[in-house]
């Protein structure tokens, strides 16, 4: 095969042939880096390369492979990881310019997790100025590679923009209130919220801490389900990570769906919110999934739209305490999205908490609750198909400062829910759209098996952006 032809593997695809020994990891590194080097330019979603060093690790998988020592499905596949992770010695930003000259003296748990499975980590993705916004970006803006003059959808939006442009063969990200599955959905690519503690977060910058989640941005699902295997597990300098074993997600790859139970959440389905090319794109998933065996109902979670509520009040408040002091000597050097964020946070009395952290409860519940009758829930990932670009624009009305009301993923991450987003059509502008599937706590494999069947039993994962 020839080698410029490599990025355009599935990642699963690719480990095979490393397995093999048909293709080297210096190979594919080295076709992606040209990649990169060739084409980031138009989609800016790395803010730091490490060539040398994905390099140096590429040749050390070569050599671990061609003695015997094949780690597992990621052993020699080039990944690229959000830059809110640490990164011993690399410059970790967290997209702003407060940490524009922080080098960590360790690896986040996940990147050293990555380099254990032996993964090649390509370099450190474009964000949202730390995590809590969906837009603002303080470097530059990633460009999606479905149309360069719109978003990639935040706040992991380089790992975004990376995978979409094959310029990685698959990445990580950080979800706290939809910032995987947001630009999964809008770059047309798969993207997984794994359950709250099922990812260690030590060396990862916090956002929320009762909702922070990292995981995976593939173009497949078993990219994700690999991706996600090598990233899972308990820490001990995380001490809320999971102890429970953590699976061969590609074990529930395949099959049919029979005897499968899913409920459509009709909140979301007849929300106003709901552009009608992304409602009928939807509407077709389910009825595929059907057709595949499951049985589907019609579901109603009252408290569903306060999601955006209770999610806006803890974005605003966990970071203002989190970043109190950067916030009172150095307000001038955030960017005016996350300044005016992080001032009403600090202003908001505790009642407002309070009542978010109330209504947060009664919403998992009424999720917890719904999850007791069916295996998943699914609903659109968004109402709308990518939006125009726009250089870090300021909140300056109504109708900006709500700009995300359309984003329905935060009922997962206020109940601590695992979701994923697997792209099922696109909208009138020829835009991914993202059909999203939760289930209870745990139960990943479920999602695994329901996403695949749908990604196999259709072709929007074979399609590929007219920029890339």
């Amino acid at each position: 095969m020839n080698k410029s032809e490599l990025p355009f593997l599935s990642a699963g695809d690719l480990s095979r042939l490393i397995q093999s020994k048909e293709v080297s990891p210096v190979e594919a590194t080295e076709a992606y880096l040209d990649r990169i080097e060739s084409l980031d330019h138009r989609f800016h979603s790395y803010l730091t390369i490490m060539r040398e060093q994905a390099l140096a690790d590429a040749g050390q998988a070569e050599q671990d492979i061609a003695s015997g020592q094949h780690r597992g499905p990621m052993h020699g596949v080039p990944v690229a990881v959000k830059d809110q992770f640490w990164s011993k010695g690399v410059r970790s930003t967290g997209g702003s310019r407060i940490l524009a000259d922080f080098v960590p003296d360790e690896d986040a748990t996940v990147i050293a997790k990555l380099r254990k499975a032996g993964a090649v980590v390509l370099g450190k993705t474009n964000m949202t100025e730390f995590a809590i916004t969906g837009f603002s970006h303080r470097y530059s803006t990633p460009r999606n590679p479905w149309d360069i003059d719109t978003y990639t959808g935040g706040s992991s939006s380089g790992s975004g923009a990376a995978t979409a442009a094959y310029l990685c063969a698959t990445s990580l990200g950080e979800d706290t209130g939809g910032s995987i599955r947001f630009p999964a959905a809008w770059c047309g690519l798969v993207g997984i919220r794994p359950s709250w503690g099922l990812v260690s977060r030590y060396g990862v910058m916090q956002g929320v801490w009762s909702m922070d989640t990292v995981g995976p941005i593939s173009r497949t699902v078993e990219d994700a389900a690999i991706t996600l295997g090598a990233i899972a597990g308990h820490d001990s300098k995380d001490p809320y990570s999971s102890t429970e074993p953590v699976p061969d997600y590609r074990q529930s790859l395949g099959g049919d769906l029979n005897g499968l139970k899913i409920g459509v959440i009709t909140e979301f389905m007849e929300s106003d919110l709901v552009e009608p090319a992304v409602r009928q794109s939807v509407s077709n998933a389910i009825a595929t999934l059907g057709e595949l065996g499951a049985t589907v109902e019609e579901v109603s979670i009252p408290l569903s739209m306060d999601a955006g509520v209770a999610s806006a009040v803890l974005l605003a408040v966990e970071p203002a305490l989190a970043q109190q002091d950067w916030i009172k000597d150095r307000i001038q050097d955030y960017g005016h999205d996350v300044r005016l964020l992080l001032l009403t946070g600090s202003l908001l009395p505790a009642q407002a908490y309070y009542k978010a952290q109330k209504l947060r409860t009664l919403l998992r519940q009424q999720v917890l609750d719904s999850l007791e009758k069916y295996d998943v829930l699914v609903l659109p990932t968004s109402g709308k198909g990518a939006q125009l670009r726009e250089e870090d624009p300021p909140i300056t009305s109504k109708e900006t400062a709500g700009r995300l009301a359309f984003l329905f993923t935060r009922i997962f991450n206020l109940a601590s829910c695992p979701a994923m987003s697997v792209p099922c059509g696109f909208d009138d502008r020829n835009m991914p759209v993202g059909l999203q599937i939760g289930a209870r706590p745990r139960a990943e494999e479920t999602i695994f098996k329901v996403a695949h069947a749908y990604e196999q039993a259709t072709s929007w994962h074979t399609m590929r952006p007219p920029g890339a």
